[in-house]
């Protein structure tokens, strides 16, 4: 059974694809926006405690920005990476995978977000 809170990484995902498709953005940028966005949902269900992250979908001229909202003021930043760890590599993922990220405080919590550039 579903909560009605719980939110749904795949209709999230689904919801980013069909954005991407419809404004024209090639495959390999959508399949990468995707993983970026997983991401930034498992750290703010995972650290950021919040069952349901808010995430916004924006197109700026020739750049998609994806920002999610979590309840948690803890900001994160980029970790050295161990060999063995088992998590930890989020962010580096999201960094590798597009031209710009970033967080902002908020009032409440935080807004982790990221750019891609349209090719």
């Amino acid at each position: 059974m579903r909560h009605l809170n719980t939110p749904s990484f795949a209709l999230t995902r689904q919801s980013l694809r069909d954005a991407m498709i419809r404004s024209g953005w090639h495959p390999s940028a959508t399949f990468d926006a995707e993983l970026a966005l997983g991401e930034l949902l498992v750290n703010a269900w995972r650290h950021g405690h919040t069952p349901a992250p808010i995430v916004q979908i924006l197109f700026l001229h020739k750049v998609l920005r994806v920002s999610v909202s979590d309840e948690s003021p803890v900001l994160p930043g980029l970790q050295p990476l161990a060999l063995l760890a088992e998590s930890g590599r989020g962010l580096q993922l999201v960094a590798g995978l597009t031209n710009r990220w970033g967080v902002d405080p908020q009032e409440r919590g935080k807004c982790i977000w990221f750019e891609l550039d349209a090719a």
